[in-house]
């Protein structure tokens, strides 16, 4: 037990109040985390559960479920191959290296296909392995690639010749594979939920138009330019190489033809023939292995004898691909090695799971289903630390092949294991048949694949009809996608939404509120009522609705954000800048010499009869009531703020003044409230100056010792007629009691009992007022 006298001497030291209020306390908030040893126990295995809940529908897999993943696992392994392959040129790889980054595309081996995820046929009936987006194919992208050159050629200038850049790539892989994999083992994914719709959707526009923009040279056989290089630039490069249009253009626009006018036929065949709409589906699904397919046997039948001294065909073909794995084994790693690529890694770990998790939110929007950010990070962790064993280069979530994957009706996470089983064999065996595919189908099926990507006009004008702000967020992803590169774009996009979030925090939205009397027709009997709404003509939505001020000398004022630190201040200007405006000052300055007066009042030098008069015509205030019905959270400085506003009204008003707070909706604001004075029936003396002070004042100073107005009787009571105190029954019970604490009698349970009693504390002031000037008139 702590000695009383030791309990007397800290109270003086931090000022401990003499009257305690009963308020929620440091305890109640810690015993938050501190829970029966079972339950927690439970929790545990539910979240080691939740790792693998391959578990809770492995035995629900049905012929359904398989025919389309066969589909989807046999159309993205046909171009998963060649198209992983062909993004390793872009991070400087070697030859032999390219077939290994295969493995990260595929998941090469089924530990790796535990990243894949699906969604069941039933929007509310989830199934995954680790990740939550069915659609989303992790494997080497564009973006991934030029990150890793980037990080390569920074290592090979600090190092010579120290590593060889697999090595390199390998360790990135390796690294950032195991950061995020620990962010989403902790949970941390709820970081990346500060990326709005609007940023995602224009992300993915602007993405889905660089890709598509990058193919189209491949699909009409233009060369001589950078196809990588910023959108608009690829497209003009393009638009002048039209003369240059080579014989590829027969195989890549018959393709692209193809798949658009088998997708409509289906379509058109569907609803003509709803009975054989299952078919028409699975034909329309099957339209890009069948594309693929009839036209790698087509460039076999024309090139086979159309070879010029050089070794060349007529078309561009794939060629060789190497065959086997090479380098399989534990990464390389070193303390050395991490250093010299430090600098790099923070750009290459957003880059990794903002572009995954932005792919993947998108085609949960398309698909209907939800996804969990935390499992997202852990699946691209998985991939990555697994895939550096086989000398596999960072991976994450492809644009053109998830947009494949959804098309080819994915159902299940055995999609990309039977993706894998088909690399693997392959990669053994199926080299010679690769060899055919030309580089201009594998154009037209990325292009038809992402193509959907892009944001209709009728979404674009919804964006601008609900946030216009937010229509320009997106609009600047696009603009910055498509002019500068698809990183910046993320950038932009997410620095865009945090710019905005901090400034709606920073500038909150608050109203003046007046009365509206609502009359409704209950049979032969009439119920009126009074609501609270904005006294401008803007809060209603007909303007020929009257709204009456609240009773002069009442104010009232809602909050309609949290009331913090970066927007504290400017509420308080609003307050008191009302206050000023509409609301009699107590003292007439003009009859105070100067050289009394305050260095920043802004009064009269000379007295005059006009503006005294109206001055004189302005109530006097009585209250302030505050409706908190939106306030979520308060802090210490907008506390001190709210001190601060109350200390500046009554200077302006010459006489204490009420302080009313409705509909408090957490304890925490009743206790930081209290902390500050506030909520008690006297006011003024029991308000503190400050409770932030940057610099004490230690000079003895004290609040002033003003008079207090005792608050109305509130009268919110509740039923109380089976409560039970301490575990017994009281042997008296009345029927009803306060819900409300009677020790903050300021602290009101809505807004319309916390006006009632400022209107009845104002005119229960009054009339004492009238009184006292009759009694002085009468003893003159």
């Amino acid at each position: 037990m702590v000695p009383a006298a030791l309990k007397t001497a800290s109270k003086k030291v931090i000022n401990y109040p003499e009257e305690d209020v009963d308020v929620i306390s440091s305890k109640d908030w810690l015993s938050r985390f501190w829970t029966n040893p079972l339950p927690h126990g439970l929790q545990i295995k539910a979240y080691l559960l939740s790792l693998f809940p391959i578990l809770t529908w492995i035995h629900r897999y049905n012929i359904g479920w398989l025919t389309g993943d066969v589909i989807a696992g046999l159309t993205v392994g046909i171009v998963v191959v060649p198209q992983g392959m062909s993004y390793a040129q872009i991070a400087t790889l070697p030859p032999v290296v390219r077939t290994l980054l295969v493995l990260s595309s595929a998941h090469f081996s089924i530990a790796c296909v535990i990243c894949q995820s699906a969604t069941s046929a039933k929007p509310d009936r989830r199934i995954q392995f680790f990740a939550t987006s069915k659609d989303v194919t992790i494997g080497p992208v564009a973006v991934m690639s030029l990150t890793v050159a980037s990080i390569i050629q920074h290592v090979q200038h600090s190092h010579p010749d120290r590593w060889d850049n697999p090595t390199i790539a390998s360790a990135v892989a390796l690294v950032t594979g195991f950061i995020v994999l620990g962010v989403g083992i902790l949970r941390l994914g709820w970081l990346v939920e500060f990326i709005p719709l609007p940023a995602v959707s224009g992300f993915m526009t602007g993405s889905a138009i660089n890709i598509a923009a990058g193919q189209v040279p491949g699909l009409m056989g233009i060369s001589g330019f950078d196809t990588r290089a910023a959108t608009y630039h690829v497209i003009i490069n393009t638009l002048k190489g039209l003369p240059r249009t080579t014989l590829d253009a027969a195989w890549g626009l018959t393709g692209l033809t193809a798949l658009y006018l088998i997708r409509f036929a289906c379509t058109w065949g569907a609803r003509k023939y709803p009975r054989q709409g299952r078919l028409f589906f699975f034909l329309s699904v099957l339209r890009n292995a069948f594309v693929i397919i009839v036209l790698t046997i087509a460039a076999w039948l024309y090139c086979r004898r159309r070879r010029d001294s050089k070794g060349n065909f007529p078309i561009k073909i794939l060629k060789t691909v190497p065959a086997g794995l090479k380098h399989v084994g534990r990464p390389f790693i070193d303390s050395e090695l991490v250093s010299a690529m430090a600098p790099e890694l923070p750009v290459a770990t957003i880059i990794l799971f903002l572009e995954h998790i932005a792919i993947s939110k998108s085609f949960g929007r398309l698909n209907g289903y939800k996804i969990n950010p935390n499992q997202e990070l852990i699946a691209i962790g998985v991939a990555n630390t697994i895939g550096s064993c086989f000398a596999a280069y960072p991976a994450t979530g492809s644009f053109s092949r998830s947009a494949l994957k959804s098309k080819s009706g994915v159902r299940t996470p055995l999609a990309g294991i039977l993706t894998a089983i088909i690399v693997i064999v392959a990669l053994y065996g199926l080299t010679d048949a690769f060899y055919w595919i030309p580089n201009a189908a594998l154009s037209a099926v990325i292009i038809h694949a992402v193509a959907d990507l892009v944001a209709s006009p009728e979404q674009v004008f919804k964006y601008w009809r609900v946030s216009p702000l937010e229509f320009f967020i997106w609009l600047a992803a696009v603009l910055v996608t498509v002019f500068s590169s698809i990183e910046n774009g993320i950038y932009t996009s997410i620095a865009a939404s945090l710019a905005l979030l901090l400034i709606r925090i920073a500038h909150p939205r608050g109203s003046f509120l007046g009365k509206v009397t609502l009359e409704a027709e209950n049979g032969s009997n009439k119920e009126t009522r009074e609501v609270f709404v904005p006294i401008n003509k803007s809060g209603l939505d007909n303007p020929h609705v009257k709204v009456v001020p609240p009773t002069p000398g009442v104010v009232i004022y809602r909050f309609e954000e949290s009331y913090l630190y970066p927007n504290c201040s400017i509420a308080n200007s609003a307050l008191v800048d009302y206050v000023k405006e509409n609301i009699r000052r107590g003292k007439d300055l003009s009859t105070i010499s100067l050289r009394d007066r305050p260095w920043n009042d802004n009064g009269p030098r000379h007295s005059s009869g006009l503006e005294q008069a109206m001055n004189e015509k302005k109530p006097r205030l009585h209250a302030v009531v505050f409706d908190f019905s939106s306030v979520s959270h308060i802090d210490t400085t907008a506390t001190q703020a709210l001190i601060d506003a109350r200390t500046e009204i009554e200077r302006w008003t010459d006489h204490p003044v009420e302080f009313h707070f409705a509909s408090i909706l957490s304890p925490w604001i009743r206790r930081a409230l209290v902390a500050g004075g506030f909520g008690y029936g006297t006011t003024h003396s029991r308000t503190p100056r400050e409770v932030a002070s940057v610099v004490p004042y230690r000079d003895g100073r004290s609040p002033d010792d003003s008079s207090s107005i005792k608050a109305a009787s509130d009268l919110e009571t509740g039923d109380t007629k089976a409560a039970v105190r301490d575990g017994e029954q009281s042997a008296e019970l009345r029927s009803w009691e306060p819900l409300m604490s009677q020790e903050t009698p300021f602290f009101h349970l809505d807004l319309p009992s916390a006006v009632r009693a400022a209107e009845s504390g104002f005119d229960r002031v009054t009339h004492l007022s009238d009184v006292k000037k009759s009694e002085r008139e009468g003893s003159d």
